[in-house]
């Protein structure tokens, strides 16, 4: 009977099979060596400053380490002169150059965007200083500076100024100079983002605008800035948070002069950390920087609405 019951039961519906998981975790799985490394070089030096902040350290000095609190942080808010200074001058810096190089790049993008003879070489000379490192790229600039064999010196033989003209130890032509060697580097990274971007807009558009009968400038007014917000709107925001942490450049060509004319934040960190070997002092620098550069990153994109629907 039991044999009979057990022949007359009816099969049961197949089970369905649960889809494995490890197809969707496979890529996650992948990445994830190289992501920690990421974390671990990210991560370690930021906490590391963060706790350094809250530390008086000096290996020189070493009687004098331990646990210091906010005291770092009330020293460069009331008692840190050369911080104002440094932090008005890192702002003038990052608006002129940000402003200068937005300003050539949009127009060497204009121009290597259209069809010409040529067109190829001319972007590759165009695009050629943003391969350069900026280490090199200062001392292109040092030895243009030479005041024994630089460009002053065949200036004056034209009757130009005067022999022994040091542009980088005259407070009053040192940042124009600084100014003009980081813009030799600095603009083809807005004409290479922009030419990129403009690479897309339709010509549909501009041959509608020319039936309509819009100028040159209405076109580039109504259609062209328009279609370059956002990439316009990112490329000075990183460009921005570059110019601010800027070193290598400026310590090459002035070190900071003369007489402190040329010293950003970002370099008296660096002077304060390497020089003097206060850490502590340097890590809380560190940290007020990097307020300072999240917080005028989140007012920025949100004023500029980036991202945004363009009206």
């Amino acid at each position: 009977m039991a044999q009979a019951a057990a022949v007359a039961k009816p099969p049961a519906p197949p089970r369905r099979r649960r889809a494995s998981a490890t197809p969707r975790r496979l890529p996650y799985l992948l990445i994830a060596p190289a992501g920690l490394l990421m974390l671990g070089f990210i991560a370690y030096p930021v906490i590391s400053v963060f706790y350094y902040s809250l530390q008086e350290y000096n290996p020189t000095k070493p009687w004098r380490n331990g646990y210091a609190g906010f005291d770092n942080f009330v020293h460069i808010f009331t008692e840190d002169p050369q911080f104002w200074g440094t932090l008005v001058f890192s702002a003038k810096w990052v608006f002129v150059e940000v402003g200068l190089q937005l300003l050539f790049g949009l127009a060497l993008a204009l121009i290597v965007n259209q069809t010409f003879v040529g067109r190829a070489i001319g972007r590759a000379l165009v695009f050629s200083p943003w391969a350069v490192s900026g280490v090199l790229t200062s001392a292109i600039w040092v030895l243009l500076y030479n005041s024994q064999t630089g460009v002053s010196r065949y200036l004056a033989d034209l009757g130009i100024g005067s022999y022994g003209t040091s542009w980088l130890s005259d407070t009053s032509t040192v940042f124009s100079a600084a100014v003009v060697a980081d813009l030799w580097r600095g603009v083809p990274f807005f004409a290479i983002l922009i030419l990129a971007d403009l690479q897309s807009v339709s010509k549909d558009l501009y041959e509608a605008a020319e039936v309509d009968g819009a100028s040159r400038f209405q076109q580039f007014w109504n259609i062209t800035l328009p279609h370059l917000k956002d990439a316009i709107i990112l490329s000075t925001l990183l460009r921005a948070v570059w110019e601010f942490n800027n070193v290598d450049l400026l310590y090459t060509l002035t070190g900071g002069g003369p007489a402190g004319e040329t010293t950003t934040l970002p370099l008296y960190i660096a002077n304060t950390s390497i020089d003097a070997h206060d850490f502590g002092y340097a890590s809380a620098l560190t940290t007020v920087a990097f307020v300072i550069l999240l917080f005028c990153s989140i007012v920025y994109l949100r004023l500029s609405k980036f991202g945004g629907e363009n009206k």
